[in-house]
């Protein structure tokens, strides 16, 4: 069973209803014993930083999710939920978890897209994901397909934890992680078809790990 983690930051239910459709076992919970035996752990969010921080710290779901990532247990982080997996966010100044070294930015709204038309921040659309290394969760997507952001701050991790980027005005880091620790600044959830296969290829990865355990 995969858990989705409840930290009161919103989105877990739409999360659930795309995994509910793919026919995968899952549950939402701040419980931190289901936590730390479920076969994976999806962190999602929508909100600010600075909130979501609060939340974990005032209830130690930070240092549950701590105990996950070296334990091994696979997790995805989504949005918010990739972005605080990093040291720091400029979104309410927040010392984030620390798991990923790197920092979160503010789109510099002064950028502008391709055809030189200004950017909008937050920055909300479809957009496509160019891998900088080969990854499990994208196995068999399409290179050129797109998914679905909603964000003002971007991750800036450790170049050996970029994964994929995307361009906005600037080309950005959109996933990043290593096996078992990924994190996705779009929404999979809300992507359609490639998201689908996305949470798939995860739900893959967590049995495949766990039976092999």
């Amino acid at each position: 069973m995969l858990a989705i983690l409840d930290y009161k930051a919103g989105n877990q239910t739409s999360v659930r209803r795309a995994l509910d459709y793919l026919g995968i076992p899952c549950a939402i919970t701040a419980d931190p014993e289901t936590l730390l035996s479920a076969t994976g752990v999806i962190f999602p969010g929508v909100g600010a930083a600075g909130q979501a921080m609060d939340h974990l710290t005032s209830t130690g779901l930070d240092l549950v999710l701590k105990r996950i990532v070296d334990a091994g247990r696979p997790m995805l982080g989504i949005c918010v939920g990739c972005q605080i997996l990093l040291d720091y966010s400029a979104e309410n100044d927040t010392k984030a978890l620390g798991i990923v070294p790197g920092e979160c930015a503010l789109f510099n709204p002064g950028l502008t897209e391709e055809d030189g038309q200004p950017i909008r921040v937050p920055h909300m659309g479809w957009n496509k994901v160019s891998l900088a290394k080969p990854c499990e969760l994208f196995a068999g997507v399409d290179p050129d397909a797109e998914f679905y952001f909603v964000h003002s701050y971007y991750p800036a991790p450790g170049p050996e934890y970029v994964i994929g980027r995307t361009f906005y005005g600037m080309e950005f880091c959109s996933v990043h992680g290593r096996p078992g620790l990924w994190a996705v600044q779009f929404h999979p959830e809300k992507s359609g078809r490639p998201g689908l296969a996305l949470l798939s290829n995860f739900a893959a990865y967590c049995r495949e790990k766990s039976n092999a355990q």
